[in-house]
């Protein structure tokens, strides 16, 4: 489904009319690009299309100092429609999308070199801790900050234990694939990262 449409239609039924720059100030500042899937780089060629089918309408053109001209767009009613049913889509189903580290484990590692394999697992796993641990750092600034409503921040609290969770099965492969090898304990390479530890600090959105 489409998620940036979702996002751009719900934020001008929320907050009234917007222009596309405000919308994307929106999405960078809860970081939906990251957790939710929203493509942040084309919410103005939504929005131009959405304008093309009816669901939003541009009221005016503003121009502020030397900065370009921004398109201030209304949701219709139309885009109502199209928000409830797009809200519905994404709240009903209860099911994972594919899995291709499911199927490339399933069907196609057994030929794998073992060590070869912990090392991509590990480099995986890695990746998923600082990512969940940067989600996690963004969500306690934007709520010491008061830029965040509550169903907001469950939703970045799903995420970052979603990731956790990920991150504690990665360590039981890892620990399953080290006892095939013999390998103990002691002689199995530590992770760097925990889950939910806090990351290298980033830059904050002012």
């Amino acid at each position: 489904m489409n998620l940036t449409r979702l996002m751009a239609l719900g934020t001008l039924a929320r907050y009234g009319p917007q222009h596309g720059h405000q919308i994307r100030r929106l999405a960078e500042l809860t970081n939906v690009g990251e957790w939710g899937g929203v493509s942040v780089g084309a919410l103005y060629r939504e929005l131009r299309a959405m304008e093309r089918e009816g669901l939003v309408e541009a009221l005016r053109t503003e121009k502020v100092g030397k900065r370009p001209e921004r398109t201030v767009y209304e949701i219709t009613r139309d885009g109502y429609l199209e928000l409830t049913a797009l809200r519905e889509q994404a709240i009903r189903p209860l099911m994972s999308g594919p899995d291709p580290l499911g199927v490339a484990l399933t069907f196609a590692a057994d030929g794998m070199d073992r060590e070869e394999l912990r090392r991509m697992l590990r480099a995986r796993r890695e990746k998923l801790a600082i990512g969940g641990a940067e989600i996690a750092a963004d969500l306690k600034r934007l709520q010491d900050k008061g830029f965040i409503a509550v169903l907001a921040a469950a939703i970045m609290r799903r995420v970052v234990m979603t990731v956790e969770t990920e991150v504690r099965w990665h360590d039981e492969l890892d620990a399953t694939l080290a006892g095939e090898s013999g390998e103990t304990d002691e002689t199995a390479p530590q992770s760097s990262s925990e889950p939910g530890a806090p990351p290298a600090p980033r830059g904050e959105t002012t």
